[in-house]
């Protein structure tokens, strides 16, 4: 399990040469998400979505509260936790001048995989994300799709328990989008855990279990898209997130 315990993160910001302003990215964010489920974290541009996902991945420290993964702390146990965890963004780059299975191999060394249970690894991941054509060229000679493709695989080979994905389907044609999403749904039923982060609220809909709205940094609403929905007397959640805001004129 996840837990997000009454995490807030504090930036500042130099106004001018004399002035900074101190501002909150998230304040006192708590919720839990489980195994064998997808936990949408929604909200627009800038509500503090992918601060949120970065502490959570260990990639940032909160300034305030923590986060707990099956039990364990980033202070404590931080390399213990990132053998768990797999993090994709919408713009995680890929190394250029090396090939899918060079960086695959690479990643399963980076998490401690033995060397003799790679490549027999690998075979398995490239046949599930169909990349045994280009698995030896030059990653920078891939499409668009077939980036996205071992940029899955990449989070995949060391057969993580949890996912954290920020904006991964954000700028991508629909085929991509599918790839991820269709990869989401079989690892929820493989009884692993997601946290899925987007601002297209019908995406949310369709895939996540239970949801949590952020908006200015701090949780408006959690619950199934179901049970907001109907609290709010709407028909989706982008409408029912307007109600929940008093409004699109605030937005």
């Amino acid at each position: 399990m996840i837990e997000i315990c009454n995490v807030t993160k504090e930036f500042t910001k130099e106004i001018s040469k004399n002035k900074k302003l101190k501002f909150l990215a998230d304040n006192n964010i708590s919720f839990e998400a489980h195994e064998g489920e997808v936990l949408g974290i929604l909200g627009p541009n800038g509500a503090g979505k992918t601060t949120l996902l970065r502490m959570c991945a260990g990639i940032m420290e909160p300034s305030s509260g923590e986060v707990k993964i099956d039990n364990l702390s980033y202070k404590n146990d931080d390399i213990e936790i990132k053998k768990k965890i797999s993090f994709l963004s919408g713009n995680t780059k890929l190394y250029k001048d090396i090939s899918p299975y060079e960086l695959l191999e690479m990643c399963a060394l980076y998490y401690g995989m033995e060397k003799e249970k790679i490549d027999k690894r690998i075979k398995v991941v490239s046949k599930r994300f169909n990349l045994d054509s280009f698995l030896h060229q030059r990653i920078e000679n891939l499409s668009t799709g077939q980036m996205q493709r071992v940029n899955i695989a990449r989070c995949v080979v060391h057969n993580p328990k949890y996912y954290i994905f920020d904006e991964a389907t954000s700028g991508l044609d629909i085929i991509s989008s599918k790839t991820i999403l269709d990869f989401i749904k079989e690892e929820k039923k493989a009884d692993k855990g997601i946290l899925y982060s987007t601002h297209y609220m019908e995406e949310a809909e369709n895939i996540c279990d239970r949801v949590v709205l952020i908006h200015h940094g701090e949780v408006i609403k959690e619950g199934t898209p179901k049970s907001i929905i109907k609290e709010t007397n709407t028909t989706n959640l982008r409408d029912a997130f307007f109600v929940l805001i008093g409004g699109e004129t605030n937005e």
